[in-house]
């Protein structure tokens, strides 16, 4: 039940205030189903936003005949979904029309209710939605569930209000997001030039030879991982000497990308620890198939369910995360990956030994020469989009409940719906 609301805001269900529309598969086996052009929604595609609050592509695309012979729906602009199977609470809202799987719930909004408003409040109440999840295999809100929950909401004009504050911060959060990816993108091209592809500055001159590893450049050496990376485990017990160090458990660390989006207090960390410094290299170790694979941007702590590899030449650092963070290493990683129901990696002895090619020092240097400002730019960009979520996770509960008094504020309402 909800308790009491400002003056002049309403309590209605999501059902009166909603349409729901939950997703579907088509089937699986069908090849042509999954060649179409369009936009299918997993949990995952949702988890790749990094954070941002729009949708506007996913990895899967399927036909018009799977469409027509699923349970999903082409869903329209400004549809609000929610992840509401297993990973509940997870929200965004589309900026192409979309279907998705049977993951979520999705809400178009109908009068009286904005969809930014519906997109904060779902996020605002994540522990609610978790708590009314049901099932023994994982846990899923039903729509039936979902149609009953009350949400109480202002007038349409400071629903907008809220709204526009909001999603001011999420604005810059996307943008800062962009400019991380356009960096990684850049920082991640460099190194396949140079070192996959042998296209490195002054590769003119220089002969290829036979390896172990095929044809590389006169003067390249053959190595292993452990040649360049320590396995650094340095245990820690919690407790209040950790508060002031971030907290980056597996779950925190993005797929395929080498910029750390989000981290949590060092009060939920409860077991397993192990510490890490600037610049360290966090490789997943469970279920490595998932390419979780950053650089820390600053001190903090982790769970033993992730390699702590710290660079035995600093200086190699950038070298050493994007060796790391190749397709072939974390393939590597995963094919000898020991555990039937939960894999994990090992390092001493396994991924240590991972044969690797080693440039020359002095291209290695001029790769770092190049590749550090870049990286340098997705730290500070990274703490800037923590000082902006923190901000505005401060305000969502306050502007949300009315504690903070929109209504007579002198904003531009024209944001998104």
């Amino acid at each position: 039940m909800i308790g009491k609301v400002p003056q002049g805001w309403q309590v209605k269900t999501l059902g009166e205030v909603t349409d729901i529309f939950k997703g579907g598969t088509p089937k699986r086996n069908v090849e042509r189903y999954f060649q179409g052009n369009i936009a299918w929604a997993t949990p995952t595609d949702i988890t790749n936003l990094n954070g941002a609050l729009y949708i506007d592509d996913t990895e899967t695309h399927i036909s018009e005949e799977a469409l027509g012979k699923s349970s999903a729906r082409l869903l329209p602009v400004g549809t609000v979904l929610l992840t509401s199977r297993a990973t509940i609470g997870k929200v965004a809202i589309t900026r192409v029309p979309i279907a998705t799987n049977q993951g979520f719930a999705n809400f178009l909004c109908k009068e009286g209710i904005v969809n930014l408003f519906l997109a904060y409040y779902l996020r605002l109440n994540t522990d609610l939605l978790i708590s009314l999840g049901t099932g023994t295999t994982f846990l899923e809100v039903t729509k039936a569930t979902l149609l009953n929950v009350e949400i109480p909401f202002p007038p349409l004009p400071t629903q907008r209000k809220i709204a526009a504050v909001l999603s001011a911060y999420d604005d810059l959060i996307e943008n800062n997001i962009r400019r991380i990816e356009i960096l990684e993108e850049m920082a991640k091209a460099i190194y396949r030039q140079w070192f996959v592809e042998f296209r490195f500055p002054g590769h003119e001159g220089v002969e290829m030879v036979e390896s172990e590893l095929g044809l590389i450049p006169q003067g390249w050496a053959v190595g292993t991982l452990g040649d360049i990376l320590e396995n650094v485990k340095e245990k820690v017990k919690p407790g209040k000497h950790l508060e002031p160090l971030p907290y980056i458990p597996i779950d925190c660390i993005p797929r395929r990308s080498i910029a750390l989006i989000e981290h949590k207090p060092s009060s939920e960390a409860k077991s397993s620890l192990v510490t890490f410094k600037r610049n360290d290299i966090l490789f997943g170790a469970m279920r490595s198939y998932f390419h979780k694979v950053i650089f820390a941007p600053f001190d903090g702590i982790t769970r033993q369910t992730c390699f702590v590899l710290r660079s035995k030449t600093p200086d190699s650092y950038p070298f050493d995360l994007f060796t790391m963070f190749q397709d072939s290493t974390v393939k590597y990683s995963s094919n000898y990956s020991t555990g039937s129901t939960i894999p994990y990696a090992t390092w001493d002895g396994v991924l240590a030994q991972m044969s690797i090619v080693r440039p020359p020092d002095l291209l290695i240097e001029k790769f770092s020469g190049a590749v550090v400002p870049m990286l340098d730019s997705i730290q500070v960009l990274t703490m800037k989009n923590a000082n902006l979520r923190q901000t505005r996770d401060l305000l969502l509960p306050k502007l949300i409940s009315g504690e903070i008094d929109v209504s007579e504020l002198d904003i531009d309402i024209n944001r998104r719906e």
